[in-house]
């Protein structure tokens, strides 16, 4: 997706200008993009609330990341080019690491494209033996003018034509599933501006005024089994500190904590006295004092369990089903163990729930699952399965965030940190909203880069939370929507597409691809007469394109994905590449049909970039000032190598 996954095929890295934009995590090549939300401003000094207003989706390339001010703010150019125009918030852009968008094809033989809040309702649908029945209730809220379940959106009536007028739809991620009925399908997580309806516009004293009343409730889910006293005493000391400031800061409606203690099954361990109890309803507490006083008597457990592993599920859906959450704008929950959860299946769950499951019950009303994982030394062999569990367990679907951190070796001092980080960090965007600030930054807090990721998500999540309850408080769909999931078929006649993903190369880009797929050609072509002569033309290939010099070497890289010749910029792309997953042993194994059938797929590929190339009248300008060089061509998905 940036501007250098391609054209680094033919420059080294050496003669690039210095002044480039900050690269993806995790990537060598692949620069930082964000899209401007409805209503962005772009300053020309970091922490301006003036500035000037950017178009909705405009594309910028992030050059610099600054927390000083307490809130991140981005530095930002239009291009690659080094060509710096100001300072943009960052809670108004949304990252876009594969720059890639939706075309809607014509609606005239399927039903509108539905937009669903959370990826879970998508896929109940497509596995659905029958997904006529969980569509039908949907399609007819939608026709009487009324709210559908877990349904945002659905697409105009008429057909936009891509070809006539762009239009931007970006796709923020995406993936191949195959549905129940047999059909390979893209999930695709995008971002869209909903249609402007005057009548539930808010002005910002209407916001500021909406969001007095913006509440949030964090109930803390804590093992007490052996072992947990000085976690028990350390959360204790925590929402008494918090409690102090919350109150100091006169923020006692707007900011309530809970609790809520679990063990495990008692069947065979009576002495456990019980396997969940709610201390502290965060709908009944007055005060901090209040709360520390329901808490007193909190103690670990007198005996020990029949598993190392428990029933934190337990706790969590007792938090769930209990607290009226309707009454809080901002839902969390703050798991605290040491120690695994026993899986649905067995004997002594009491659910009946896995981690998917119950992160799913989660998403109903709205809740944000942490996990606080005490690595403790005694549970080292309980480690990783218990990291995999609450991983599933608290990624939390309104923003496709984990929310699970680690403590190591279970220290006291490291979970006090992330509890008061957390705990700070929500009264801070509570504070903030009910102000009328921008959000109060929480940088002070962190002291490792796990706990400054805890704080940004932790901003994240509480922006996501304050949008739905700014859309709930007015009856109206918020001014723009992200992270809203669609499927690239038609929910019922699966048979049939609903969108075309179109992948936004630049000149530049075009043209390295075309070179790679006429060098992928004339090596497949030589092929056919020596099947190991094709990988080794290709190794070396990579070795004189300077992607990589010991590439020639590297006999046990069989895949074209792992030759290099493609770089990064294809490695996410939401779909399966007959090209890329090409191996050695495939290539030797095909028969001479199969091995032409496969020269033409790249030969037919090669001739539409040229087409593509020459078609000057769809080349499209992603913000006015960026460079021409930075106009980019909608290439069909399909189309890719």
């Amino acid at each position: 997706m940036a501007v250098s996954a391609l054209t680094v095929l033919t420059f080294s890295t050496a003669v690039l200008a210095a002044d480039k934009p900050l690269l993806q995590e995790g990537k060598k090549t692949l620069y930082q993009r964000v899209l401007t939300q409805p209503g962005c401003t772009l300053a020309k000094q970091m922490g301006q609330l003036q500035g000037t207003e950017q178009a909705t989706f405009s594309r910028f390339y992030v050059y610099e990341r600054d927390n000083s001010s307490g809130s991140e703010w981005l530095k930002v150019g239009p291009d690659s080019y080094g060509n710096t125009v100001g300072w943009l918030p960052a809670n108004c852009v949304v990252d876009w690491k594969m720059q890639l968008t939706l075309a809607f094809t014509n609606p005239a033989n399927r039903d509108p494209l539905l937009f669903f809040k959370d990826r879970q309702s998508l896929e109940d649908i497509l596995d659905s033996e029958d997904p006529a029945s969980a569509v039908e209730p949907l399609r007819a809220a939608l026709q009487a003018k009324q709210t559908a379940d877990n349904v945002l959106a659905q697409e105009p009536a008429l057909f936009v034509d891509i070809q006539k007028e762009f239009y931007l739809l970006p796709i923020l991620s995406g993936e191949e599933v195959m549905t129940e009925e047999g059909f390979r399908t893209r999930v695709l997580n995008v971002a869209s501006v909903t249609e402007k309806d005057s009548s539930n516009d808010l002005s910002a004293a209407d916001t500021s005024k909406q969001l007095k009343e913006f509440s949030a409730a964090v109930v803390f889910v804590i093992d007490s089994t052996i072992s947990m006293q000085p976690y028990i005493e350390r959360t204790r000391q925590a929402v008494k500190d918090i409690y102090q400031r919350v109150e100091a800061e006169n923020l006692g409606k707007q900011v309530k904590f809970g609790l809520i203690s679990f063990r495990s099954s008692l069947k065979d361990r009576p002495g456990l006295e019980y396997l969940t109890k709610m201390y502290v309803d965060p709908n009944d507490v007055q005060s901090g004092d209040d709360f520390l006083n329901k808490i007193k008597d909190l103690n670990q457990a007198k005996v020990s369990t029949a598993y190392w592993y428990e029933d934190p599920y337990a706790g969590v859906m007792h938090a769930l089903d209990n607290v009226n959450w309707n009454e809080f704008g901002a839902r969390y929950i703050v798991l605290i163990t040491d120690a695994s959860a026993m899986e649905g299946d067995d004997v002594l769950s009491s659910t009946g729930l896995g981690a998917e499951q119950v992160r799913i019950e989660a998403s109903k009303p709205g809740v944000a699952i942490y996990t606080l994982h005490l690595k403790t030394p005694q549970g080292k062999h309980d480690h990783a399965r218990a990291q995999n569990q609450y991983q599933t367990l608290s990624t939390y679907s309104g923003t496709n965030t984990s929310l699970y951190y680690s403590v190591d070796a279970g220290d006291v001092n490291q979970f006090g940190r992330k509890v008061d980080a957390l705990a700070n960090a929500i009264t801070n965007q509570v504070k903030a909203a009910y102000l009328g600030d921008e959000a109060v930054g929480s940088a002070t807090y962190a002291q490792t880069a796990e706990e400054e990721q805890l704080l940004k998500d932790a901003q994240l999540i509480g922006h996501a939370m304050e949008l739905k309850y700014l859309g709930s408080k007015t009856g109206a769909t918020a001014p723009s929507e992200f992270n809203a999931w669609v499927s690239d078929r038609d929910l019922v006649k699966q048979n049939i597409p609903t969108t075309d993903v179109r992948v936004l190369l630049t000149k530049a880009q075009l043209s390295d691809l075309s070179d790679i797929m006429r060098e992928i050609l004339n090596a497949a072509n030589e092929g056919l007469i020596s099947p190991s002569e094709m990988f080794n033309r290709l190794r070396s290939v990579a070795a004189t394109m300077g992607t990589d010099p010991n590439q020639l070497q590297q006999k046990d890289s069989t895949k074209l994905a792992e030759l290099g010749v493609m770089g990064e910029y294809l490695e996410d792309l939401p779909y399966q590449s007959e090209v890329l997953n090409l191996d050695e042993e495939t290539w030797k194994g095909w028969d001479g049909l199969a091995q032409e059938k496969f020269i033409r797929n790249v030969s037919t590929k090669l001739r539409h970039y040229q087409r593509y190339n020459a078609d000057v009248d769809r080349w499209v300008k992603l913000t006015a000032t960026a460079d021409a060089r930075e106009d980019v061509y909608p290439v069909p998905l399909e189309m890719m190598p």
